[in-house]
């Protein structure tokens, strides 16, 4: 019987299962080949470690396992056995008389659709979907994330498996509150004190799955149909799709140089007060612009005035690249008028699902009811490991590591872009924020080199969903290039394959005699 077991191979380089699990998965397999009968002795951990070279607490890990889940089981003065009652995991049909049957593709009841835009499917351009058969792109220039390969992880793992190990470990792992970790809250209202000027408390904060979840929560709270919301244009797909949800009438704010336009906003004010304004001061998306401090202010007396909420957005805040950046509106709001909400997946990794919501207490308070009915709570365990990143001051620390980073990767994008495509399109240096705002020249379609480029090994943004508002034409096409999440060597790979993609609109060159080439 041990040369069955002599012929398990066992993956030693660290990817793969523990040992012993392996080696479990392997007598199960015996067992339902029926190479193991039931009523089997199985060799003894001392005889089975020393065949496989393996250590004795491993085998005796292995027996253990297969005994909890039934498969062996331990007789005493005697050993171990193929269990004579073993576990029955084929399932059963209800019918056993029914023949197979085929699946309707559609309900057979009525489905409410909720999605705002017209019941589509919408493919988000920046979520990598893999395809089986299907070459993975040598390149992809995103919306503007930060590159997770220097991002802490590693220290995040070192706390999540000492709390995964520790005396809390119960409790970690049991529900929670629906407000979030206490000692998240308190070390993240330390850090927006600290960094944002705020002056905030944990009761003031909900930690949320990221800002969607926040600006989703807060527009049920405050939205109901008919409400009007006014909204940045260029602006958030995301967000204007939640508001939609809820019934708003969505007011389009024109976007320049200075950020959304307050003059605009008075003037409709006038007319209509809305019932709230949705603002990315830093680093507007996607025109990366940064609302003026004059604005601000005009926006905040508004706000006294008319009696609406600000719903603002913190979107990579922590990245500027100015001597004397300006803080959020949240930090001189003391009638109580904004919603600030952020995540850290800008900072750290998209998939790193940790946001807030800051709001006065009452607010919070609704919010978490709210939140529990969706979410119930957050992963306790992620949540303390976080927190504990943050007193450590770990997560300052890689801000500004990566701060240096990813200001020479924009210096290195825009000398790139100068040299190559300066012919297709133009470009203002950001004074911070992961991305940069080009517009292609006249007559370039940014789907169709978007589609030239996929060919030809690079994923980049056809263009889509930066504006909104129905029955506007535009001379130009844009695009956001995110500068980030590739290094040097790679961001050239990606602009030398970007202009092979716009050689069909390379412009005509003039002959010596004035002809056209």
């Amino acid at each position: 019987m041990i040369k069955k077991f002599l012929e398990i191979s066992f993956k030693k380089d660290g990817q793969h299962s523990p040992l012993y699990l392996q080696l479990e998965s392997e007598i199960i397999q015996l067992i339902c080949r029926g190479v193991l009968k039931p009523g089997q002795a199985l060799p003894s951990s001392r005889e089975l470690a020393q065949s496989l070279k393996l250590n004795r607490k491993t085998v005796v890990a292995t027996y253990e396992e297969l005994g909890a889940q039934g498969w062996v089981e331990t007789r005493e003065r005697s050993g171990v056995y193929v269990s004579s009652h073993l576990p029955d995991t084929s399932a059963h049909a209800i019918n056993p008389n029914s023949k197979k049957l085929t699946r309707s593709r559609q309900p057979g009841y009525p489905l409410i659709i909720k999605r705002p835009s017209n019941g589509t499917t919408r493919i988000d351009p920046n979520v990598e979907i893999i395809t089986p058969g299907m070459p993975t792109p040598l390149y992809k220039i995103d919306d503007g994330f930060p590159d997770p390969r220097i991002a802490p992880i590693e220290q995040l793992v070192r706390e999540y498996r000492r709390f995964g190990k520790s005396r809390l470990t119960n409790r970690l792992l049991m529900y929670g509150p629906e407000q979030g970790s206490y000692h998240l809250r308190v070390e993240l209202a330390k850090f927006l004190n600290k960094t944002r000027g705020m002056q905030v408390t944990e009761k003031e904060i909900l930690i949320t799955k990221g800002t969607q979840m926040a600006i989703y929560l807060t527009t049920q709270l405050l939205v109901r149909p008919g409400d009007t919301v006014f909204v940045p244009e260029p602006g958030y797909l995301d967000a204007n799709e939640a508001f939609k949800l809820a019934g708003a009438n969505l007011v389009f704010i024109p976007v320049d140089k200075e950020g959304m336009d307050v003059d605009r906003i008075e003037q409709l004010c006038k007319k209509k007060v809305p019932k709230m304004i949705y603002i990315i001061p830093h680093h507007h998306r996607p025109t990366t612009v940064t609302l003026s401090a004059e604005r601000r202010m005009r926006l905040m007396n508004l706000a006294r005035k008319y009696r609406f909420a600000l719903l603002e957005d913190d979107y990579d805040f922590d990245y500027h690249f100015t001597s004397s950046p300006l803080l959020p509106l949240a930090s001189l709001d003391t009638a109580g008028h904004i919603i600030y909400v952020g995540s850290f997946c800008k900072s750290i990794a998209p998939g790193i699902r940790i946001g807030f919501m800051v709001a006065p207490e009452v607010v919070i308070s609704e919010a978490a009811a709210l939140r529990k009915l969706i979410d119930r709570q957050g992963e306790q365990l992620l949540e303390e490991a976080t927190a504990e990143l943050l007193s450590a001051g770990e997560i300052s620390r890689h801000i500004k590591k990566s701060h240096k980073v990813y200001q020479g990767r924009l210096e290195n994008t825009c000398r790139l872009l100068r040299e190559h495509l300066q012919d297709y399109l133009t470009f203002e240096r950001p004074n911070g924020g992961l991305a940069i705002w080009a517009t292609y020249s006249k007559n370039i379609s940014a789907s169709a080199v978007a589609l030239n480029a996929e060919k030809l090994g690079l994923k980049i943004s056809d263009g889509r969903n930066y504006f909104f508002q129905p029955n506007i034409s535009r001379p130009h096409d844009f695009i956001r290039i995110g500068y980030c999440s590739l290094d040097e060597t790679e961001m050239a790979g990606a602009i030398d394959i970007w202009k092979q993609a716009l050689t069909p609109f390379a412009p005509k060159k003039k002959g010596k005699n004035g002809s056209v080439k």
